[in-house]
């Protein structure tokens, strides 16, 4: 996908272990940042943040423009898009083992759900 060429090293960044960042926007127009494990598919150019569906991130993510960002010292990268709610048990499944695979088993959650972000732009400087 021509939208993730940014060069050697950024897929791998987006598979080392980092902390990132979720930004939404409140119903009043101020930003909610909160930090996240975010899983990239590269391939599908989908972004995605498991949480738990009472979250106010899940509340203000669902249909929302949202952006996501990492920083490890001088490299970071920023990915936006338009976020969808998924409530399906195989995505939340499909979620879950991507998230295992960059950080670690995610503690169990009945109130699971996934903001899946559909990127449409990248920065950075990784």
């Amino acid at each position: 996908m021509k939208l993730f060429e940014q060069g050697a090293g950024f897929a791998e960044f987006w598979e080392e272990r980092h902390l990132c960042t979720l930004t939404t926007v409140r119903p009043d127009g101020t930003p909610h940042v909160v930090p996240v494990g975010v899983t990239l598919d590269i391939p599908a150019g989908i972004a995605r943040v498991i949480t738990s569906g009472t979250s106010r991130k899940a509340a203000f993510a669902d249909g929302a423009r949202v952006a996501v960002c990492q920083v490890d010292g001088r490299r970071w990268s920023t990915l936006e898009g338009h976020a969808v709610l998924r409530t399906e048990p195989e995505q939340i499944a499909d979620a879950e083992r991507r998230y295992t695979l960059r950080y670690k088993p995610p503690r169990p959650n009945p109130a699971r759900v996934v903001i899946e972000i559909h990127v449409t732009r990248v920065m950075g400087n990784v």
